[in-house]
């Protein structure tokens, strides 16, 4: 099961198991670290199903209204979920230091094994996810494989406050006893930071910011190698989603002719797109370049 939507739906429902069993174990065992946990888990819903539905729109062909595709439908979706783990980590964190001031909850191993059993799981699901969307490209399969990664350092908190928890009233040591919620404020703190990293990136790519440079050299020496390329007066690309658009302006001979300077504007589009599968579009512009008059004409060439 190796497709985009076949890995959200996986995730949609997983999620959807874990949300009810740790909230079911959380109220019934009175650990506040594991409902916390659930009301997580339960965001995550919301983020997964955000996903599914950007994924099937994202996919659709390009059309009057969107020339150049639907792709920042994952981006939106990527920027609901940073936006949905922020107020989660947020509340995680109320709940977790409400519960400082109130006399402990009794652990039970019950709750240990039901977050060991989530932590595990979740770790599972996010290398799965996060190898498939990589694979792809897909900004929505890798904001939801992050918070899976996000999961499992709340499952994990939860089970080290759980188990200092259970250490503490065996052992008599009543400051252990709220491990618990420490635990879930550490955890919290983890969340928030996944959340605004995720969320600056959806903002940079709404905000259409240059893909990095490194990238642009690759691009700008493929181009370069192109037969009748003279200069590269600017280059520059943004990611749509899960593809990018190139859009650059090149100098030629200027005594070339029409069809030669679009032979050339295809070669670029050809061997760049060729190169980098994750490339849907190059955009060329095409300026005059005069051997004895480079410097002149470089001035002259409207950027």
């Amino acid at each position: 099961m190796r497709s985009p939507m076949a890995v959200a739906w996986v995730s949609l429902v997983s999620n959807i198991l874990l949300t009810l069993v740790k909230f079911m174990v959380g109220w019934l065992y009175r650990s506040p670290s594991l409902v916390a946990d659930g009301a997580h888990n339960a965001s995550d819903v919301v983020a997964s199903a955000a996903t599914l539905g950007s994924m099937r729109v994202s996919t659709m062909p390009a059309d009057r209204e969107h020339p150049y595709g639907h792709g920042k439908a994952e981006v939106i979706a990527s920027g609901i979920v940073a936006v949905i783990l922020f107020l989660a980590a947020i509340w995680m964190i109320y709940q977790s230091i409400e519960a400082l001031f109130l006399p402990p909850p009794k652990a039970h191993a019950i709750s240990l094994i039901a977050t060991v059993f989530s932590l595990l799981f979740k770790l599972v699901l996010y290398i799965y996810t996060i190898r498939i969307g990589r694979k792809v490209n897909s900004k929505g399969l890798i904001a939801t494989a992050y918070d899976h990664l996000s999961d499992v350092y709340s499952s994990l908190a939860a089970a080290i406050g759980i188990g200092l928890a259970l250490l503490g009233r065996q052992a008599r040591i009543p400051y252990l006893e709220y491990g618990d919620p420490l635990a879930s404020i550490v955890v919290s703190l983890l969340i928030l930071k996944v959340a605004i990293h995720m969320g600056r990136e959806a903002v940079d790519i709404l905000m259409e910011r240059n893909v990095a440079q490194e990238k642009l050299d690759q691009f700008a020496a493929i181009i370069s190698a192109v037969p009748g390329v003279k200069r590269i007066d600017r280059i520059r690309a943004r990611e749509h989603g899960h593809y990018i658009l190139v859009d650059v302006r090149v100098g030629v001979p200027g005594e070339m002719t029409v069809q030669e300077g679009h032979d050339i504007s295809r070669a670029i589009k050809k061997n760049v797109m060729e190169r980098f599968d994750d490339v849907q579009e190059v955009l060329v512009h095409i300026n005059p370049w005069y051997e004895n008059e480079s410097a002149v004409k470089a001035n002259e060439v409207d950027y």
